[in-house]
């Protein structure tokens, strides 16, 4: 059989379905970016609001993704959407965005987080190696000195890309069975964590915790929105299942069970952890804290706790990583399938019918990026990048409806248009305060996703002269 014939296989049944959707929320950023949002939101009410209303903006999404994903089940995700709602450009543009900088920057920082959970355990990975002080003449008021520290950790996060990158390479069922599997040891640590705070004694000084803003000004609002992303980060996943819709077992019914009933159930979570955090540690404490959920066991049950706890969520950060390099992968093979994305990520595998050269494009590049930035950073390049294409997404689901009325819909988006429409006003607020708040990383964003327009004319008339 030539390899032009070759399909994705429909390996992924309801439970590996829901496990990617659950499994890449809860990763890293539950137990990492609770100290963010306390340093950001300042307050503990600004903090759980952001909680909140991250929670529902990924819930509005996901109920609209389902539409979508039930009516165009393809490889690619916004890919397939974006293309059949505006044009080929647009899909083209998502997916030039997703191979190069976004789900590269968030396979990288999943690493990076794994690596911070294994500094609490082995100390010497986070020693410098060397440092590095880079500055832009002219620019500096602009874009501020930067300076680049390269630890034991980058290698090392590079090496489990690379582990988890060959294991999605040898089968869909075989990703997708380790996804369940990771899924169900990081639920069970997260609960063992919020279990074993809430039962423990309160802190002495929450009578002295922030909770209140004195008034509701602009600073409460620019503290919130800075919040609300880095929630968005622990929330974020939820679309991965829309990636691999080619490879879903009754897309049309596992679809929308696994996207709605996992952000259900991980919003459930998250809020019950971030209040278990805040019984056991004082709001400083956990603005402070490199790693909450270790710093929680600690308080509670000692080191030794701390440890086995710590050696669970490096498990779940594996997790997170192997479902991220499972769907992302998608993406750059549908664009070479379809003409429009460099050739080696094209083709699957005759053996274990995987994007094996897309999945070896998407591991080089996002051990590039391991090597060169921070968990933060690289979170929040990934979120302005991402939340522009999530919300065009959703406003092609507003113009499938339009254009073409007659589409099979299996599952139609409930609460429509409010509930779209909301999520789009959501996703639009949130990309231009980052722009506003970090113009240059998100302005470098922009370049690199407008950069991918002379690849699209050339790769279209090559595609075109064939």
């Amino acid at each position: 059989m030539s390899e032009k014939r070759l399909e994705l296989v429909r390996g992924l049944g309801p439970w590996a379905s829901g496990a990617i959707v659950v499994g890449t929320m809860i990763g890293t950023g539950i137990f990492l970016k609770p100290a963010e949002m306390a340093r950001e939101g300042r307050f503990v009410s600004v903090v759980f609001a952001a909680w909140i209303v991250g929670g529902i903006l990924s819930l509005f999404g996901a109920l609209s993704y389902a539409e979508l994903g039930a009516a165009i089940p393809e490889a690619g995700g916004e890919y397939a959407y974006l293309r059949q709602g505006f044009g080929p450009v647009w899909g083209f543009l998502f997916g030039w965005m997703h191979s190069t900088v976004g789900r590269t920057a968030s396979a990288a920082s999943i690493a990076a987080g794994l690596m911070r959970f294994l500094g609490f355990l082995i100390p010497a990975v986070a020693t410098p190696i060397f440092t590095v002080h880079l500055a832009i003449p002219g620019l500096t008021g602009w874009i501020p000195p930067y300076e680049f520290v390269f630890t034991w950790a980058q290698p090392l996060a590079v090496f489990w890309l690379a582990v988890m990158t060959g294991v999605n390479y040898l089968g869909v069922r075989l990703g997708g069975g380790v996804q369940v599997a990771l899924t169900l040891i990081k639920v069970v640590s997260v609960i063992v964590v919020i279990g074993v705070a809430l039962f423990a004694p309160a802190h002495g000084g929450q009578a002295h915790d922030p909770l209140w803003p004195t008034a509701l000004d602009s600073g409460v609002l620019r503290a919130f929105l800075a919040a609300l992303a880095a929630a968005l980060w622990a929330y974020d996943g939820w679309e991965d299942l829309n990636l691999v819709g080619s490879e879903v077992e009754n897309p049309q019914r596992n679809m929308p069970r696994a996207l709605v009933g996992g952000v259900i159930l991980v919003g459930a979570i998250y809020m019950l952890f971030s209040a278990a955090t805040l019984h056991v540690l004082p709001f400083a404490d956990v603005a402070a804290s490199q790693h909450v959920a270790s710093d929680v066991v600690q308080r509670v049950a000692g080191s030794g706790a701390a440890l086995w706890i710590t050696l669970a969520m490096a498990v779940s950060a594996l997790g997170s990583m192997n479902s991220s390099i499972l769907s992302g992968a998608r993406v750059p093979y549908a664009m070479a399938r379809d003409g429009v994305f460099f050739r080696i990520a094209g083709g699957i595998h005759p053996k274990f019918r995987t994007p094996g050269r897309a999945l070896i494009f998407q591991g080089v590049l996002a051990g590039a990026m391991a090597l060169t930035g921070t968990f933060e950073e690289l979170t929040n390049l990934f979120i302005f990048a991402g939340w522009i294409f999530y919300g065009l997404a959703v406003v092609a689901l507003f113009r499938l409806r339009k254009i073409e009325p007659d589409m099979p819909r299996p599952y139609r988006c409930f609460g429509y248009p409010w509930v779209p429409g909301l999520f789009v006003a959501g996703a639009l607020a949130l990309t231009v305060s980052l722009w506003l708040d970090r113009p240059g990383r998100s302005s470098i964003g922009l370049l690199i996703i407008l950069a991918g327009l002379p690849f699209y004319r050339y790769w279209r008339r090559r595609a075109d002269s064939v």
